[in-house]
């Protein structure tokens, strides 16, 4: 059935964002002798200020005058909930910093995950709003009650990966801990990360408040393609918004730490491999912004309903999580360890299946 085939087209979107987003901060790792804000203001320029008119002028005509038509309100409050999800996005570099790929990724993302799709849902019970999905009709409707049951599976899942990571911290002498690499600092990651969490979710309640921008450019792509289902890449043009919000918290803090830590001078040292290192956070950048052209993709197909939220997130989990196994974050872990790691995976595979399938068991 077409309902079928556009559910799996939905979850094969979201699962090809959530690769972009788990792996974007592995050409970072391959940065040298230049210091976290350098990397993280370079890529993110080609995040949130370079790649996302390219894409917007690539899939949707005139996406310049859709954002000078939109209203105020529309531009403010996506710009804003940027600005929020910024300060999110620059604490998550640091929680991955302190914590690694796996347990980083997981905590940040797991709040991200909860905050992003239940609080849409408890703003739509107060203000009623058509098309949208209250938390009552979450309770009141069988899938409903099968999504949440898959959303405190995955929540399950990324205690277990926590749990690993505890374990980890316990049996790593400093001297092994020195040896990974990693500045591992479990207090303050946590700290970080439960924060980065938090303010992460603003990314959702942005694509909510700009949806006015995105619906315009459905109904031209629908009235020049004569109503053939949803437009793909509508979410393209919130995007430009959304993300000068966040390129505003970003720019500014890094260059607060580039002045004060002398870092600036970062970006002309030819002691380090230049080319090399603006090429790889090019490369990290595209590659995060390609996480959100992806999930647009999906949301256009599955509506921007708890469910596709909760699969973005999940994907993301899932693939950081298995990086962090790749890159070998967990060498030197005992037996039960590596099985609580890997059993918090299949927790959250588990989930996303249930989750991607909620509306159709």
């Amino acid at each position: 059935p077409k309902f079928v085939m556009q559910l799996l087209a939905g979850i094969f979107f979201h699962f090809t964002g959530g690769i972009a987003s788990g792996s974007f901060y592995v050409p970072y790792k391959k940065v040298h002798g230049w210091a976290w804000e350098s990397l993280w203001i370079i890529g993110g320029l080609f995040s949130w200020l370079i790649v996302p008119p390219i894409a917007a002028w690539l899939t949707i005509p005139g996406f310049a005058d859709i954002i000078r038509q939109a209203n105020a309100a529309t531009i403010g409050y996506t710009f804003l909930f940027g600005v929020l999800w910024g300060i999110g996005g620059l604490t998550y570099g640091l929680g991955v910093r302190y914590l690694g790929v796996g347990l980083g990724s997981s905590v940040m993302l797991g709040l991200t995950m909860v905050f992003g799709s239940l609080i849409p849902s408890f703003y739509y019970q107060i203000y009623p709003t058509l098309g949208k999905e209250s938390f009552e009709v979450y309770l009141n409707s069988r899938w409903g009650l099968i999504m949440l049951g898959g959303l405190a599976i995955c929540v399950l899942g990324i205690f277990f990966c926590g749990k690993a990571a505890v374990q980890k911290e316990r049996e790593l002498s400093k001297a092994e801990k020195e040896l990974d690499g990693a500045e591992y600092n479990f207090t303050l990651g946590l700290t970080v990360a439960i924060v980065a969490g938090i303010l992460s979710a603003c990314f959702n309640f942005g694509i909510e408040a700009g949806k006015p921008m995105a619906s315009v450019a459905n109904e031209i792509w629908k009235a020049e393609n004569g109503n053939r289902g949803e437009f793909l890449f509508q979410n393209n043009v919130t995007y430009i918004v959304l993300l000068w919000g966040g390129l505003a918290t970003n720019f500014i803090w890094c260059l607060i730490l580039n002045l004060k830590n002398k870092t600036y001078k970062d970006y002309s040292n030819k002691s380090v491999p230049l080319k090399t290192n603006y090429l790889l956070c090019a490369i990290a950048g595209t590659t995060w912004y390609l996480q959100f052209f992806f999930y647009g993709m999906g949301e256009s197909k599955m509506g921007n309903g708890a469910s596709s939220w909760i699969l973005h997130m999940a994907f993301i989990i899932l693939i950081a999580n298995l990086w962090g196994v790749i890159l070998n974050e967990w060498k030197g872990v005992g037996r039960k360890t590596y099985l609580t790691i890997i059993s918090g995976i299949s927790l959250i595979i588990v989930a996303v299946m249930i989750v991607g399938f909620a509306k159709n068991l």
